[in-house]
């Protein structure tokens, strides 16, 4: 049963609203209905969803899967955490004007880490 996990999942969901939110509220300041209108934040503030979009699932798929296969609470927590992070780390980075890069950089760290962290968990829980 997962218990850790959904917490994750539903905070990862929240930032993603809250991406979205940005994108819509900058199609209307533009006056943009489909596409980015070849506005610089309008590209921006897709480009801040869309990664979320990329990275957010998959590491909420090897999160789950670990917890599913026994992985200890503080495991799950630590992945989930640095996973959650990396994500508000790189989208506070990326998003901001100027951009922070060392939060983007730092961002994109801790996803990858977590991500690369969780599958190898997920490939050694397995075989064992």
């Amino acid at each position: 049963m997962l218990e850790i996990s959904p917490i994750y999942a539903g905070l990862l969901a929240l930032l993603f609203l809250g991406l979205s939110y940005r994108v819509v509220l900058g199609r209307r300041a533009h006056k943009i209905s489909v596409g980015d209108g070849a506005e610089k934040d309008m590209i921006k503030r897709m480009r801040v969803q869309a990664n979320c979009a990329e990275y957010a699932p998959i590491g909420l798929i090897l999160l789950a899967m670990l917890e599913l296969q026994g992985a200890s609470g503080a495991w799950v927590h630590a992945g989930g955490s640095a996973l959650l992070a990396g994500r508000l780390l790189h989208a506070w980075g990326f998003g901001r004007t100027p951009q922070v890069v060392p939060a983007r950089i730092w961002g994109m760290y801790l996803t990858l880490g977590s991500i690369l962290a969780m599958a190898i968990g997920d490939i050694a829980l397995a075989l064992v």
